[in-house]
């Protein structure tokens, strides 16, 4: 049958009909993998696609734009969100959605069908405020972030709040990091290597050392640690990702800079506020944009990024003449 009403094409491949949605799912999930998707975004694919499709009256195959609208209207006023409460917020809503449209991708790039509605539809009706950047993550200034760090008395927090925020690098960076990752003679880290992150080694200045140092003689002495990982928790085992995010909002929230209740972005402080913030103020500092991407480890846009060199000293120099200080 057509399936002009959705903006598609009648075109199907007969390979693809007598395919079940369920070996359409496990075929695209190991293209996933292939191309270098993380191990939680698979998880969290896989859920939000198999939700989809036990949502649909139709064949995967057979998706136009008014099931879509009919799962975007599902997921705002039937779905039941973990918290009990009825109807999924946009952010979750959306990452619905960028699992379909990277299923489609996928199900195009095979020939099974000829085009993905999914682009067209969220630009249509769903909030694309966050990618567009009118709701901002909250952007503390210099003298905030150096009241949040004089507030943390507890050492494996304040230093690890001082990485987040004087390296830029991710939760999940952080988490990964060993303490012989750490290079004591240049004040530099060397990351693991993720899908996301082009250049792995990042630097920290005097102010992040110091604290560094003061977690490490504490680290030292609990005899129940027997992990490499640079930051651990009460057990002596590796610090995780939701841990890492508890110590920053309790701290922020204490000097009011986050608000845990609020949906707002300004509102609330995360670890990657910490990230904006060291983007933001590097900048405002006269960073040149080409050094702030390479310790981002934003990945290379052109083709001739992958030839250019940032000479080494030379990154470090520009780091620790911009990097703000906090007067610790």
């Amino acid at each position: 049958p057509g399936l002009g009403l959705g903006g598609m094409s009648d075109a199907i491949s007969p390979a693809a009909e007598e395919m079940a949605d369920a070996e359409l799912l496990e075929e695209y999930l190991l293209d996933a993998e292939v191309q270098g998707l993380t191990d939680k975004t698979l998880v969290t694919y896989r859920s939000d696609l198999e939700h989809f499709i036990d949502w649909l009256d139709c064949d995967l195959l057979e998706v136009d734009r008014h099931d879509l609208k009919g799962f975007l209207a599902y997921l705002k006023n039937d779905c039941t969100a973990r918290d009990g409460t009825t109807g999924l917020k946009p952010n979750t809503r959306n990452t619905y959605f960028s699992a379909i449209s990277s299923c489609f991708k996928y199900l195009v790039w095979e020939g099974y069908v000829d085009d993905n509605p999914v682009p067209a539809f969220r630009e249509r009706y769903m909030d694309t405020s966050r990618s567009s950047g009118t709701s901002k993550r909250q952007l503390i200034s210099v003298e905030e972030m150096s009241s949040l760090v004089h507030s943390i008395l507890n050492p494996r927090n304040r230093a690890l709040v001082l990485v987040l925020a004087k390296t830029g690098i991710r939760r999940g960076e952080l988490v990964s990091i060993d303490v012989d990752d750490v290079n004591w003679d240049e004040h530099s880290i060397t990351l693991k290597p993720t899908p996301k992150r082009s250049n792995r080694l990042v630097f920290f200045d005097g102010e992040c050392a110091q604290s560094l140092r003061r977690w490490l003689d504490a680290r030292a002495n609990d005899d129940r640690i027997e992990t490499d990982a640079l930051f651990t928790n009460q057990h002596g085992t590796r610090l995780q990702r939701n841990s890492i995010y508890r110590a920053v909002t309790k701290h922020a929230q204490k000097v009011d800079l986050h608000d845990p209740e609020s949906d707002d972005l300004k509102e609330r402080f995360t670890p990657h506020c910490c990230r904006h913030w060291f983007t933001t103020h590097l900048r405002k500092a006269g960073m040149q944009r080409e050094f702030i991407k390479e310790l981002r480890g934003d990945t290379r846009g052109d083709a001739i990024d992958i030839y250019d060199h940032i000479d080494r000293a030379e990154l470090r120099q520009a780091y620790l003449a911009h990097i703000p200080s906090l007067g610790l």
